[in-house]
Protein backbone atom coordinates (compact mmCIF):
# COMPACT_ATOMS: atom_id res chain seq x y z
CA UNK A 1 0.00 0.00 0.00
CA UNK A 2 1.48 3.41 -0.92
CA UNK A 3 2.20 5.94 1.80
CA UNK A 4 -0.70 8.29 2.51
CA UNK A 5 -1.43 11.37 4.57
CA UNK A 6 -3.33 10.26 7.65
CA UNK A 7 -6.39 12.35 8.55
CA UNK A 8 -6.22 14.63 11.55
CA UNK A 9 -8.81 16.15 13.83
CA UNK A 10 -8.72 19.19 16.08
CA UNK A 11 -10.68 19.48 19.31
CA UNK A 12 -11.21 22.33 21.75
CA UNK A 13 -9.90 25.75 20.81
CA UNK A 14 -6.32 24.57 20.82
CA UNK A 15 -6.49 23.64 17.13
CA UNK A 16 -3.59 21.23 17.61
CA UNK A 17 -3.99 18.46 15.04
CA UNK A 18 -4.47 14.97 16.45
CA UNK A 19 -4.87 11.88 14.32
CA UNK A 20 -8.35 10.44 13.99
CA UNK A 21 -7.03 7.07 15.13
CA UNK A 22 -5.46 8.34 18.35
CA UNK A 23 -8.41 10.55 19.19
CA UNK A 24 -10.91 7.83 18.33
CA UNK A 25 -9.22 5.24 20.52
CA UNK A 26 -8.80 7.51 23.51
CA UNK A 27 -12.39 8.75 23.19
CA UNK A 28 -13.74 5.20 23.42
CA UNK A 29 -13.57 4.25 27.08
CA UNK A 30 -12.41 0.64 27.30
CA UNK A 31 -11.45 -0.68 30.73
CA UNK A 32 -10.64 -4.38 30.93
CA UNK A 33 -13.49 -6.60 29.71
CA UNK A 34 -15.23 -3.61 28.11
CA UNK A 35 -12.99 -3.23 25.07
CA UNK A 36 -15.50 -4.14 22.34
CA UNK A 37 -16.26 -0.68 20.93
CA UNK A 38 -12.59 0.33 20.80
CA UNK A 39 -11.66 -3.01 19.23
CA UNK A 40 -14.22 -2.60 16.45
CA UNK A 41 -13.07 0.97 15.83
CA UNK A 42 -9.43 -0.07 15.45
CA UNK A 43 -10.26 -3.06 13.24
CA UNK A 44 -12.39 -0.88 10.95
CA UNK A 45 -9.64 1.74 10.81
CA UNK A 46 -7.06 -0.85 9.80
CA UNK A 47 -9.37 -2.52 7.27
CA UNK A 48 -9.76 0.75 5.35
CA UNK A 49 -5.99 1.23 5.19
CA UNK A 50 -4.83 -1.94 3.53
CA UNK A 51 -4.61 -4.30 6.51
CA UNK A 52 -6.08 -7.75 6.72
CA UNK A 53 -8.08 -6.91 9.85
CA UNK A 54 -10.13 -9.05 12.21
CA UNK A 55 -11.24 -9.64 15.79
CA UNK A 56 -9.73 -12.89 17.04
CA UNK A 57 -11.25 -15.44 19.42
CA UNK A 58 -9.92 -13.66 22.50
CA UNK A 59 -11.44 -10.35 21.40
CA UNK A 60 -8.15 -8.79 20.28
CA UNK A 61 -8.04 -6.24 17.47
CA UNK A 62 -5.69 -7.66 14.84
CA UNK A 63 -4.38 -6.23 11.59
CA UNK A 64 -1.64 -7.51 9.31
CA UNK A 65 0.23 -6.14 6.33
CA UNK A 66 2.49 -8.25 4.14
CA UNK A 67 1.98 -11.74 2.69
CA UNK A 68 0.38 -14.31 4.98
CA UNK A 69 3.11 -16.79 4.02
CA UNK A 70 5.99 -14.38 4.57
CA UNK A 71 8.94 -16.17 6.17
CA UNK A 72 9.39 -13.47 8.84
CA UNK A 73 6.90 -11.81 11.19
CA UNK A 74 7.17 -8.67 13.30
CA UNK A 75 4.51 -8.51 16.03
CA UNK A 76 3.58 -5.09 17.36
CA UNK A 77 1.75 -6.11 20.53
CA UNK A 78 -0.09 -3.28 22.26
CA UNK A 79 -3.07 -3.37 24.59
CA UNK A 80 -6.40 -1.69 24.00
CA UNK A 81 -7.83 -1.90 27.51
CA UNK A 82 -7.18 0.80 30.09
CA UNK A 83 -7.10 1.30 33.81
CA UNK A 84 -10.61 2.18 35.08
CA UNK A 85 -11.71 5.77 35.43
CA UNK A 86 -13.17 7.66 32.49
CA UNK A 87 -11.53 11.06 31.95
CA UNK A 88 -12.58 14.01 29.78
CA UNK A 89 -10.83 13.92 26.41
CA UNK A 90 -9.38 17.23 25.26
CA UNK A 91 -6.31 18.84 23.76
CA UNK A 92 -4.50 21.67 25.52
CA UNK A 93 -1.08 23.12 24.73
CA UNK A 94 -0.22 20.30 22.38
CA UNK A 95 -1.18 17.58 24.88
CA UNK A 96 -3.97 15.03 24.47
CA UNK A 97 -5.66 14.33 27.80
CA UNK A 98 -7.73 11.19 28.38
CA UNK A 99 -7.68 7.72 29.86
CA UNK A 100 -5.34 5.50 27.85
CA UNK A 101 -3.56 8.34 26.05
CA UNK A 102 -0.33 7.10 27.65
CA UNK A 103 -1.21 3.61 28.92
CA UNK A 104 -1.37 2.38 26.32
CA UNK A 105 -3.55 3.56 23.43
CA UNK A 106 -0.91 6.08 22.43
CA UNK A 107 1.68 3.35 21.76
CA UNK A 108 -0.96 1.13 20.12
CA UNK A 109 -2.13 3.89 17.78
CA UNK A 110 1.50 4.64 16.92
CA UNK A 111 1.95 0.97 15.98
CA UNK A 112 -1.04 1.04 13.65
CA UNK A 113 -0.18 4.37 12.03
CA UNK A 114 3.43 3.36 11.43
CA UNK A 115 2.42 0.01 9.94
CA UNK A 116 -0.23 1.70 7.77
CA UNK A 117 2.20 4.13 6.16
CA UNK A 118 5.37 2.01 6.04
CA UNK A 119 6.56 0.14 2.98
CA UNK A 120 6.68 -3.43 4.26
CA UNK A 121 9.99 -5.05 3.23
CA UNK A 122 9.96 -8.18 1.11
CA UNK A 123 9.82 -11.36 3.16
CA UNK A 124 8.10 -9.71 6.13
CA UNK A 125 4.63 -9.59 7.60
CA UNK A 126 3.77 -7.00 10.23
CA UNK A 127 1.04 -7.96 12.71
CA UNK A 128 -0.51 -5.25 14.90
CA UNK A 129 -2.41 -6.54 17.94
CA UNK A 130 -4.55 -4.50 20.31
CA UNK A 131 -4.72 -7.02 23.14
CA UNK A 132 -7.50 -7.19 25.72
CA UNK A 133 -7.32 -7.54 29.51
CA UNK A 134 -3.72 -6.47 30.01
CA UNK A 135 -4.70 -4.21 32.90
CA UNK A 136 -6.71 -6.92 34.67
CA UNK A 137 -3.67 -9.18 35.29
CA UNK A 138 -5.32 -11.99 33.29
CA UNK A 139 -3.58 -10.87 30.06
CA UNK A 140 -6.19 -12.81 28.12
CA UNK A 141 -5.31 -11.23 24.80
CA UNK A 142 -1.55 -11.71 25.04
CA UNK A 143 -1.89 -15.30 26.22
CA UNK A 144 -4.08 -16.09 23.23
CA UNK A 145 -1.86 -14.46 20.60
CA UNK A 146 1.22 -16.03 22.21
CA UNK A 147 0.00 -19.45 21.07
CA UNK A 148 -1.00 -18.37 17.56
CA UNK A 149 2.27 -17.08 16.12
CA UNK A 150 6.03 -17.44 16.53
CA UNK A 151 7.51 -14.11 15.42
CA UNK A 152 11.07 -13.27 14.55
CA UNK A 153 10.79 -9.90 16.32
CA UNK A 154 8.34 -8.35 18.79
CA UNK A 155 7.70 -4.85 20.10
CA UNK A 156 5.43 -4.38 23.12
CA UNK A 157 3.39 -1.18 23.17
CA UNK A 158 4.09 0.59 26.46
CA UNK A 159 5.14 4.17 27.19
CA UNK A 160 8.88 4.70 27.43
CA UNK A 161 9.13 8.12 25.74
CA UNK A 162 9.90 8.37 22.05
CA UNK A 163 13.64 8.29 22.77
CA UNK A 164 13.90 5.27 25.05
CA UNK A 165 13.68 1.52 24.60
CA UNK A 166 12.45 -0.68 27.44
CA UNK A 167 14.46 -3.87 27.86
CA UNK A 168 12.72 -5.56 30.77
CA UNK A 169 9.94 -5.75 33.34
CA UNK A 170 9.89 -7.23 36.80
CA UNK A 171 7.88 -10.37 37.49
CA UNK A 172 4.80 -10.55 39.69
CA UNK A 173 3.12 -12.74 42.27
CA UNK A 174 0.01 -12.24 44.39
CA UNK A 175 -0.67 -14.37 47.47
CA UNK A 176 -3.90 -14.53 49.47
CA UNK A 177 -3.27 -15.55 53.10
CA UNK A 178 -6.08 -16.79 55.35
CA UNK A 179 -5.80 -17.96 58.94
CA UNK A 180 -8.69 -19.04 61.20
CA UNK A 181 -8.47 -19.94 64.90
CA UNK A 182 -10.92 -20.37 67.81
CA UNK A 183 -11.93 -17.21 69.64
CA UNK A 184 -10.08 -16.71 72.93
CA UNK A 185 -10.71 -14.20 75.68
CA UNK A 186 -8.70 -11.04 75.13
CA UNK A 187 -7.25 -11.40 78.65
CA UNK A 188 -5.41 -14.56 77.62
CA UNK A 189 -1.75 -14.32 76.49
CA UNK A 190 -2.25 -16.03 73.10
CA UNK A 191 -1.91 -13.63 70.15
CA UNK A 192 -5.06 -12.69 68.30
CA UNK A 193 -5.52 -13.85 64.76
CA UNK A 194 -4.85 -10.29 63.58
CA UNK A 195 -1.59 -10.15 65.50
CA UNK A 196 -0.53 -13.45 63.93
CA UNK A 197 -1.27 -12.09 60.48
CA UNK A 198 0.76 -8.96 61.17
CA UNK A 199 3.64 -11.12 62.41
CA UNK A 200 3.64 -13.05 59.14
CA UNK A 201 3.69 -9.81 57.16
CA UNK A 202 6.57 -8.52 59.27
CA UNK A 203 8.48 -11.76 58.65
CA UNK A 204 7.92 -11.49 54.89
CA UNK A 205 9.07 -7.87 54.87
CA UNK A 206 12.16 -8.73 56.94
CA UNK A 207 13.03 -11.57 54.54
CA UNK A 208 12.75 -9.21 51.57
CA UNK A 209 14.97 -6.65 53.28
CA UNK A 210 17.52 -9.38 53.97
CA UNK A 211 17.79 -10.61 50.41
CA UNK A 212 17.82 -7.04 49.09
CA UNK A 213 20.79 -6.09 51.25
CA UNK A 214 23.56 -4.74 49.05
CA UNK A 215 21.40 -4.73 45.92
CA UNK A 216 21.37 -1.14 44.73
CA UNK A 217 19.36 -1.19 41.52
CA UNK A 218 15.61 -1.10 42.22
CA UNK A 219 14.93 -3.42 39.28
CA UNK A 220 17.03 -6.13 40.95
CA UNK A 221 15.28 -5.89 44.34
CA UNK A 222 12.31 -7.89 45.57
CA UNK A 223 9.46 -5.46 46.18
CA UNK A 224 6.76 -6.48 48.68
CA UNK A 225 3.43 -4.83 49.37
CA UNK A 226 0.65 -5.48 51.88
CA UNK A 227 -2.28 -4.87 49.56
CA UNK A 228 -4.99 -5.56 52.11
CA UNK A 229 -5.62 -7.01 55.56
CA UNK A 230 -8.92 -7.70 57.28
CA UNK A 231 -10.13 -9.54 60.38
CA UNK A 232 -13.57 -11.00 61.00
CA UNK A 233 -15.30 -13.13 63.63
CA UNK A 234 -18.50 -15.14 64.08
CA UNK A 235 -17.87 -15.18 67.89
CA UNK A 236 -16.74 -18.84 67.71
CA UNK A 237 -13.78 -18.40 65.42
CA UNK A 238 -11.80 -15.44 64.14
CA UNK A 239 -10.15 -15.04 60.74
CA UNK A 240 -7.48 -12.81 59.27
CA UNK A 241 -7.19 -12.39 55.51
CA UNK A 242 -4.32 -10.67 53.73
CA UNK A 243 -3.25 -10.12 50.16
CA UNK A 244 0.50 -9.86 49.65
CA UNK A 245 1.94 -8.47 46.43
CA UNK A 246 5.43 -9.16 45.10
CA UNK A 247 7.39 -7.60 42.24
CA UNK A 248 10.12 -10.02 41.30
CA UNK A 249 13.64 -9.42 39.98
CA UNK A 250 15.05 -11.81 37.35
CA UNK A 251 16.93 -13.75 40.06
CA UNK A 252 13.71 -14.92 41.76
CA UNK A 253 10.91 -17.06 40.33
CA UNK A 254 7.30 -16.98 41.52
CA UNK A 255 7.67 -20.54 42.84
CA UNK A 256 10.70 -19.61 44.94
CA UNK A 257 8.94 -16.64 46.48
CA UNK A 258 5.78 -18.63 47.21
CA UNK A 259 7.82 -21.37 48.89
CA UNK A 260 9.36 -18.80 51.24
CA UNK A 261 5.96 -17.31 52.06
CA UNK A 262 4.71 -20.80 52.87
CA UNK A 263 7.64 -21.38 55.20
CA UNK A 264 6.98 -18.11 57.03
CA UNK A 265 3.21 -18.59 57.29
CA UNK A 266 3.00 -21.74 59.40
CA UNK A 267 1.15 -24.96 58.72
CA UNK A 268 -2.31 -23.76 59.80
CA UNK A 269 -2.60 -20.93 57.24
CA UNK A 270 -4.28 -21.32 53.83
CA UNK A 271 -2.41 -19.71 50.93
CA UNK A 272 -3.45 -19.06 47.34
CA UNK A 273 -0.91 -17.90 44.77
CA UNK A 274 -2.00 -16.30 41.49
CA UNK A 275 -1.06 -13.77 38.80
CA UNK A 276 2.41 -15.28 38.64
CA UNK A 277 4.72 -13.86 35.98
CA UNK A 278 8.45 -14.34 35.59
CA UNK A 279 10.61 -11.26 35.17
CA UNK A 280 11.88 -10.60 31.66
CA UNK A 281 15.14 -8.86 30.77
CA UNK A 282 16.15 -8.70 27.13
CA UNK A 283 19.49 -8.25 25.45
CA UNK A 284 20.49 -4.76 24.36
CA UNK A 285 22.77 -6.07 21.60
CA UNK A 286 20.53 -7.48 18.89
CA UNK A 287 19.15 -6.44 15.52
CA UNK A 288 15.88 -5.07 16.90
CA UNK A 289 17.56 -2.85 19.49
CA UNK A 290 20.04 -1.59 16.90
CA UNK A 291 17.16 -0.78 14.55
CA UNK A 292 15.53 1.35 17.26
CA UNK A 293 18.76 3.14 18.08
CA UNK A 294 19.23 4.06 14.42
CA UNK A 295 15.61 5.13 14.03
CA UNK A 296 15.60 7.28 17.19
CA UNK A 297 18.79 9.02 16.10
CA UNK A 298 17.27 9.48 12.65
CA UNK A 299 14.51 11.56 14.29
CA UNK A 300 17.05 13.69 16.08
CA UNK A 301 16.69 11.92 19.40
CA UNK A 302 19.30 10.65 21.84
CA UNK A 303 18.39 7.00 22.55
CA UNK A 304 18.46 5.44 25.99
CA UNK A 305 17.44 2.27 27.76
CA UNK A 306 15.13 1.63 30.68
CA UNK A 307 13.94 -1.32 32.77
CA UNK A 308 10.64 -1.11 34.63
CA UNK A 309 9.42 -2.27 38.01
CA UNK A 310 5.92 -3.11 36.79
CA UNK A 311 4.82 -5.92 34.51
CA UNK A 312 3.51 -5.95 30.96
CA UNK A 313 2.61 -8.39 28.22
CA UNK A 314 6.36 -8.73 27.66
CA UNK A 315 6.34 -11.01 30.71
CA UNK A 316 3.58 -13.13 29.15
CA UNK A 317 5.13 -13.74 25.73
CA UNK A 318 8.81 -13.43 26.62
CA UNK A 319 9.35 -16.99 27.80
CA UNK A 320 7.61 -18.54 24.76
CA UNK A 321 8.75 -16.30 21.92
CA UNK A 322 12.43 -17.05 21.44
CA UNK A 323 13.16 -13.79 19.66
CA UNK A 324 14.34 -10.25 20.39
CA UNK A 325 11.66 -8.31 22.31
CA UNK A 326 11.60 -4.70 23.44
CA UNK A 327 8.88 -2.34 24.62
CA UNK A 328 8.44 1.06 23.03
CA UNK A 329 5.92 3.86 22.84
CA UNK A 330 5.38 7.56 23.38
CA UNK A 331 4.37 8.91 26.77
CA UNK A 332 5.53 9.33 30.34
CA UNK A 333 4.80 6.16 32.32
CA UNK A 334 4.67 8.22 35.53
CA UNK A 335 1.24 9.36 34.26
CA UNK A 336 -0.10 5.79 33.99
CA UNK A 337 -3.43 5.38 35.83
CA UNK A 338 -3.43 8.99 37.05
CA UNK A 339 -6.20 11.61 36.68
CA UNK A 340 -3.73 13.79 34.72
CA UNK A 341 -2.89 11.17 32.08
CA UNK A 342 -1.87 12.98 28.88
CA UNK A 343 0.32 12.55 25.82
CA UNK A 344 2.44 15.02 23.90
CA UNK A 345 1.25 15.06 20.29
CA UNK A 346 4.73 16.06 19.10
CA UNK A 347 6.22 13.06 20.87
CA UNK A 348 3.51 10.84 19.42
CA UNK A 349 4.41 11.98 15.87
CA UNK A 350 8.08 11.32 16.61
CA UNK A 351 7.28 7.78 17.80
CA UNK A 352 5.23 7.05 14.67
CA UNK A 353 8.13 8.16 12.50
CA UNK A 354 10.57 6.09 14.55
CA UNK A 355 8.44 2.97 14.28
CA UNK A 356 7.96 3.45 10.56
CA UNK A 357 11.76 3.63 10.15
CA UNK A 358 12.17 0.44 12.19
CA UNK A 359 9.63 -1.40 10.00
CA UNK A 360 11.15 -0.19 6.73
CA UNK A 361 14.59 -1.19 7.98
CA UNK A 362 13.63 -4.83 8.60
CA UNK A 363 15.15 -5.93 5.30
CA UNK A 364 18.55 -4.89 6.58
Amino acid sequence: MPNQQLPTHAIDSDETPVSDLLLGLVSRYSPSREEGEAVRFLVDWMATRGFDAWVDEAGNACGARGPANAPNTLVLLGHIDTYPGNLPVHVRDGLLYGRGSVDAKGPLAAFAEAAATATIPEGWRVLVVGAVEEESATSKGARFIRDQVQPELCVIGEPSSANRVTLGYKGRLLVDYTLTQPVAHTARPEPSVGARGVAVWNAVEAWANEINAGVERYFDQLMVDLRGINTSSDFLSETVSMTLGFRLPPRLTPDEVFAQVQALSGSDAVLRAYSAEHAYLGDKNNALVRAFLRAIRGQGGQPGFVVKTGTSDMNVVGADWDCPIVAYGPGDSNLDHTPEEHLSLAEYAQAVATLKAVIEGLAG
